[in-house]
């Protein structure tokens, strides 16, 4: 069984910094796109960034240049390092993965349990 393991996440004040990780845990073959989501109550969950396991990111606009999504294929751990934060910023963030879980399998999306940011003064 997969599993989404989500640590990182708090309060921080406008301007400061939050790191995210997310670690694929369980057995599975491979493990293809990765990326970050947010979500405010009342609201649709929005992509913030992703990146393929040759390391190709993509970014909203919103956070371009002030967040960076890394990831250690050797561990299964996903990075989102999120700087000059702001109060708009303030969601539950969710890691999610493209996994084939076996070599006979499709590929399926999972999904972290979620983390909250805030960000207030």
């Amino acid at each position: 069984q997969v599993q989404l393991v989500e640590s990182g996440g708090g309060l921080v004040q406008p301007g400061g910094t939050l790191g995210l990780s997310c670690a694929a845990n369980g057995i599975f073959s491979r493990i293809y796109i990765m990326g970050w989501y947010r979500q405010t109550p009342g609201k649709q969950r929005e992509l913030v960034a992703t990146i393929t396991s040759d390391g190709s990111t993509d970014y909203a606009d919103s956070v371009k240049g002030r967040f960076t999504i890394s990831r250690d294929n050797g561990k299964n751990t996903v990075y989102l390092q999120m700087n000059i934060l702001k109060p708009d910023d303030t969601a539950v963030y969710y890691c999610n993965a493209n996994i084939k879980p076996d070599l006979w399998s499709t590929i399926r999306g999972y999904w972290g349990q979620g983390t909250q940011v805030t960000v207030s003064s």
